[in-house]
């Protein structure tokens, strides 16, 4: 049996397989939990589920989402891929434009899907755990974006848009390849945190010092 009522619906951890297709007859779903189920795909019938704020499809199998998730628009407070098998998502996400958190950590992306970059409600993104050889200017995009986790990928460089993002607060680096750091970096007003550790290649430019004095965690 599931934990549900008219708006909230938790399969966590059920071993499932499949999703029931009585599940997609639910369309007044504002929460719906699947984490945890061993899914290898998920229906396109969830584009019907409108009144969706929350959707978790972590802890899967998943090596593709329907282009009809990119119908959720009422998709608000949360969006969890993370643990699965992706290494792209299809182009409708960028119809998303009022998703808050997207976490696609623990993944195979190569490359930040640009359908995330047109996501501009976001506030915060988690891609760690992944593949990521660069980002792409487009990241501008992201103009309310407070926190951006990258930790544990491939990244050499940043793009210099990322001094575009005026509400950035947390840049989380762990653990990449870096050899070098964009200067717009320190042209962030509200940059609390900058976490550089395990980045062994990157000899810390100057304005590091200026980020730090003016009360910016850095840590290396």
């Amino acid at each position: 049996m599931s934990n549900s009522n008219a708006r909230h619906l938790s399969f966590w951890k059920r071993g499932l397989g499949r999703v029931p297709e009585s599940v997609w007859d639910e369309t007044s779903l504002e929460t719906l939990v699947l984490a945890d189920n061993r899914l290898r795909e998920v229906s396109p019938r969830i584009g019907g589920l409108k009144a969706l704020r929350m959707l978790d499809l972590g802890h899967n199998e998943l090596t593709c989402v329907p282009e009809a998730l990119g119908d959720l628009d009422g998709l608000t407070d949360f969006l969890y891929l993370h643990d699965n098998r992706l290494s792209e998502l299809p182009s409708s996400l960028g119809r998303l434009q009022k998703l808050r958190y997207l976490n696609i950590s623990e993944n195979a992306f190569a490359a930040l899907p640009e359908s995330i970059t047109r996501m501009a409600g976001l506030i915060e993104l988690r891609t760690s755990d992944n593949r990521l050889t660069s980002l792409p200017e487009s990241i501008a995009g992201l103009a309310r974006l407070r926190e951006i986790h990258l930790r544990n990928n491939l990244l050499t460089s940043l793009p210099e848009s990322i001094g575009a993002l005026r509400e950035l607060r947390q840049i989380d680096l762990r653990g990449n390849p870096l050899t070098i750091l964009p200067e717009s970096i320190a042209t962030l007003p509200r940059l609390e945190k900058l976490d550089l550790r395990w980045v062994d290649l990157l000899a810390a430019p100057q304005w590091i010092v200026d980020l730090e004095s003016r009360g910016c965690a850095v840590y290396r």
